[in-house]
């Protein structure tokens, strides 16, 4: 008899039938659950990274959009991502146009969350002035 794998909902979930646990999936020590995991201290984004991150956060920002995306990847590390504008653009202390934003941060088995902020220079270009892990 062939072994069966049953995905249960969008949750990922499987069970085997003919498995020596019955209906009940095993977890290695190497397996993560949850939709996204924490950095870990040797999988935290490279300055390479982050510059593609930044250069993709730039990119969106000038777009002005309110519902864009903007993907980036790093093809030394294999890191990769998006950038998402979150909520509207506001006045910095010094009169500037800023805006926050989300970017997403995924390398081989890692998946995470930065967050950041860019405001505009006069010359009109968004520079990115914090990017950092996002603290839920």
């Amino acid at each position: 008899m062939t072994m069966i794998l049953i995905g249960l909902g969008a949750g990922g979930c499987s069970f085997s039938r003919n498995g020596s646990n019955g209906p009940f999936a095993k977890a290695d020590e190497g397996d993560f659950t949850g939709s996204i995991a924490r950095l870990a201290k040797d999988a935290a984004p490279t300055e390479t990274d982050l510059a593609f991150a930044r250069n993709a956060a730039s990119d969106v920002l000038s777009k002005g959009d309110k519902d864009s995306s903007q993907h980036w990847e790093n093809p030394q590390t294999g890191a990769r991502g998006s950038v998402t504008p979150i909520a509207q653009s506001y006045a910095a202390e010094d009169g500037r146009k800023c805006r926050d934003f989300l970017a997403s941060y995924v390398n081989g088995n890692t998946e995470s969350w930065l967050q950041g902020a860019g405001c505009q220079s006069s010359h009109g270009r968004w520079e990115i002035h914090t990017l950092k892990p996002w603290r839920s």
